[in-house]
């Protein structure tokens, strides 16, 4: 038994371990095992997490901007009065918006716009005709000369029962909802984030922990911490990179896959990524690589420190 006993070289281990280039450094670190499936599999899913609350802040953000732009852009007038009487008080109305500053050219709604705006409540074969509807006038607002509180009040004076909806009330809480859900896709990402460095950082500490008698020894010989560290962080760093890479493709091909806005129905609200925003998830891969560093630079360093 004592005739078979091996010794163990120092000189051999540094140079399998560490090698005479820089980049064999990280050969320390076990290829393969629990740390190396537990990093790529933390990153890919977090990755794929990530493009879908990045879609989602991009898209709440074009929502916002686009309800602030279309409701702002366009006044409606509401004129109620007698059957009798209507007729004149819409000409009335008329009147005092064509000499409103800063508004386009005022239209009426014909009939058949005022059915297909009532027909998601009643139907199609409601009788609009038969309902007592007031006159709707469409306003386009063309600059920032237009006062909606001034014709407001002169359509109170001088076309009674004329009422000004500059679409406030609705536009508030619609663009209040689209920024919170744009926050709440920003945080998502700052989870992500931070959940995708702790698991790095378990499979880092793993990884030190399982290789404590090689780090003993590469310490006897003269290996520095930061040298042992250095070995750790650049595996890690590529795992994480090599497993966010995947994520992202996959949750950009399932953004490519989903309906478009129109197909479905407008439900969707053009969730996805548009124009040069497909080159913003690609961004992800090197945030995450980023995250492996530090991460594992930060566990290595901790954990070598500790078991001086």
């Amino acid at each position: 038994m004592g005739n078979d006993r091996r010794t163990l070289n120092p000189i051999a281990l540094w140079r399998g371990l560490f090698g005479s280039e820089v980049n064999g450094s990280d050969r320390i670190v076990p290829p393969t095992g629990f740390t190396a499936q537990l990093t790529l599999f933390s990153a890919g899913a977090m990755a794929f997490l990530a493009v879908f609350a990045l879609a989602l802040a991009m898209a709440t953000g074009r929502l916002a901007e686009r309800w602030s732009s279309d409701l702002a852009g366009a006044v409606t007038v509401r004129v109620s009065a007698p059957a009798g009487e209507q007729e004149a008080r819409v000409q009335s109305a008329l009147q005092i918006l064509r000499t409103t500053p800063g508004v386009g050219q005022p239209r009426q709604l014909p009939p058949e716009e005022l059915a297909a705006l009532l027909e998601p409540w009643f139907g199609p074969d409601m009788p609009v005709d038969a309902l007592p509807m007031p006159a709707l006038i469409d306003l386009p607002v063309e600059s920032a000369d237009f006062d909606p509180e001034g014709l407001r009040l002169r359509l109170e004076a001088e076309a009674p029962g004329s009422v000004l909806d500059d679409h406030t009330e609705w536009r508030r809480p619609l663009i209040s909802a689209a920024k919170r859900l744009k926050f709440l896709g920003i945080v998502s990402l700052i989870l992500i984030a931070a959940a995708s460095a702790a698991m790095i950082t378990l499979a880092a500490k793993a990884a030190l922990a399982a290789n404590g008698q090689v780090i003993r020894v590469l310490r006897l010989i003269g290996a520095r911490d930061l040298t042992i560290a250095t070995a750790f962080v650049r595996r890690f760093t590529r795992r994480a990179a090599a497993g966010a890479s995947v994520g992202t493709a996959a949750g950009m091909l399932g953004i490519a896959i989903l309906p478009s806005a129109e197909q479905a129905g407008g439900f969707l609200t053009g969730l996805g990524f548009q124009g040069l925003g497909w080159l913003v998830p690609l961004t992800i891969p090197l945030i995450a690589a980023a995250v492996g560093f530090f991460a594992t630079r930060w566990a290595a360093l901790k954990m070598l420190e500790a078991v001086r």
